[in-house]
């Protein structure tokens, strides 16, 4: 499964880990996340993310 990396202020979102505190599982990929997830720390869309190379 593929990081995605935040375009606005740079935080990573890493599917082995999930995010518990959101109620994200571990294991569960960027695309299985809601419609509405945001960046937990600027608030930017799923739109504003793209996969870590």
């Amino acid at each position: 499964m593929d990081k995605y990396v935040c375009d606005v202020c740079g935080w990573e979102y890493d599917p082995e880990e999930g995010l518990p505190g959101e109620g994200i599982a571990a294991g569960t990929s960027f695309d299985e996340l809601p419609d509405d997830f945001v960046c937990p720390e600027c608030g930017a869309g799923k739109e504003e993310f793209s996969i870590v190379e």
